[in-house]
């Protein structure tokens, strides 16, 4: 799975790195070196343009956990931040959105933690990894979004009124990544962007063959502070380096 990440890039550099026009400058979502289930995350999408009605590619503030459209209650997107490749085209919570609703999620990074099995001196413990390109480019998770209307709010044209909510969407681990977790993000090659972004593009068999392992599993794993395991802490100390126990192969 993903549950959290690491995303500190700007809006000008994001707008820059996935040719974006534009974005509405008063949506803000600070740097995070802890992004946690239901906070604000940047995502890259495209729509039409209200009143032009041309496709424009878009960077939008989305909250992390998607409510499907039919859910009661938006405390239900705490639960279905990631989405299954295996059945994200059949699910009823995601087969829309995999249609006609998918985004980007930038990210510099991933967490991913492993048991540590208890000793004579130290009771078992979860050590977080960090798992990033080893080139250090940005990473283009593969998302979905969805669209949620609270029925609290009486008014349509109430901008409270709706919500929009993504998920990353994941596979099975490989290489490195699936010495520490079984489970991971999957992500989208620049050349195929425009693609995965397309509404249009409808074909399920076509769109799951452009989901890719992260930089192609050319990936960088390393161990990390503890402090990463409290979603309070934030800042680019919890990417210090911390011994690492020995990784079963």
């Amino acid at each position: 799975m993903c549950g959290r990440y690491v995303s500190t890039r700007s809006p000008q550099d994001l707008a820059g790195l996935f040719q974006v026009a534009g974005w509405n400058p008063e949506q803000l979502v600070e740097p995070s070196w802890n992004v946690a289930p239901t906070d604000d995350v940047w995502a890259v999408l495209e729509r039409a343009d209200r009143e032009s009605g041309v496709l424009e590619r878009q960077l939008r503030a989305l909250r992390w956990g998607l409510v499907p459209f039919w859910a009661k209650s938006l405390d239900t997107g705490a639960k279905m931040i990631n989405a299954r490749v295996e059945t994200v085209h059949e699910k009823p919570a995601y087969r829309r959105a995999f249609a006609k609703r998918r985004c980007l999620l930038p990210a510099d990074g991933f967490y991913e933690w492993q048991t540590v099995p208890a000793t004579g001196t130290a009771k078992a413990r979860k050590q977080p990894y960090f798992i990033s390109p080893a080139d250090g480019e940005v990473m283009a998770m593969a998302g979905l979004y969805e669209f949620w209307r609270d029925p609290a709010v009486a008014d349509d044209e109430d901008p409270a009124a709706w919500w929009t909510t993504c998920a990353v969407i994941t596979t099975e681990a490989t290489d490195t990544a699936g010495r520490i977790h079984p489970r991971m993000p999957l992500a989208i090659s620049p050349a195929d962007y425009e693609a995965w972004l397309d509404p249009a593009h409808q074909d399920p068999d076509e769109l799951r063959a452009l989901l890719n392992a992260p930089a192609h599993g050319d990936l960088d794993v390393r161990a990390v502070t503890t402090a990463v395991n409290s979603v309070r802490n934030n800042g680019p100390q919890l990417l210090d380096d911390a011994p690492a126990p020995d990784i079963e192969a």
